[in-house]
């Protein structure tokens, strides 16, 4: 089995909307965001604070991870989206845009994440404590 290729992750205030799309669709969260709104995903990321990519360290330089943040830098950092394409995932590229982002917002910043059920373990396995005390309510479109 050949070595897991180098990741470069690098903040990427203008990552191109349909790069974003398609590492959304590629990771499985696809069916959670509304990737055929074109315009509203655009939105989505002009109106983060921080874009976090990882990309293969090779020529073309291939997107394989996005992690969407929302956050005052410094209290609090909601990490909206966290999305992996589904053949680097086990390669370490999550943990690594975490580590990014927590590196980016420094150490007085809490990240705080709401995880998909599927998703609970990779949380778990890299420490994130999981709190009980959450709340939330549901978008409504």
């Amino acid at each position: 089995m050949p070595p897991a290729p180098s990741v470069l992750y690098a903040c990427e205030p203008n990552l191109d909307v349909d790069d974003f799309c398609r590492v959304l669709l590629e990771s499985g969260l696809g069916a959670t965001r509304p990737t055929g709104d074109r315009l509203r995903m655009q939105q989505m990321l002009d109106q983060a604070d921080l874009v976090v990519t990882a990309r293969l360290d090779r020529p073309d330089r291939a997107l394989v991870g996005v992690a969407r943040s929302i956050t005052d830098f410094s209290w609090c950092c909601y990490l909206s989206e966290l999305a992996v394409y589904s053949s680097a995932q086990g390669l370490g590229v999550g943990k690594g845009l975490v580590d990014e982002t927590r590196r980016l917002i420094g150490p007085r910043v809490s990240p705080v994440l709401a995880s998909m059920p599927e998703s609970v373990g990779f949380y778990e396995r890299i420490g994130m404590p999981r709190q009980a005390d959450t709340f939330w309510f549901k978008r409504s479109e």
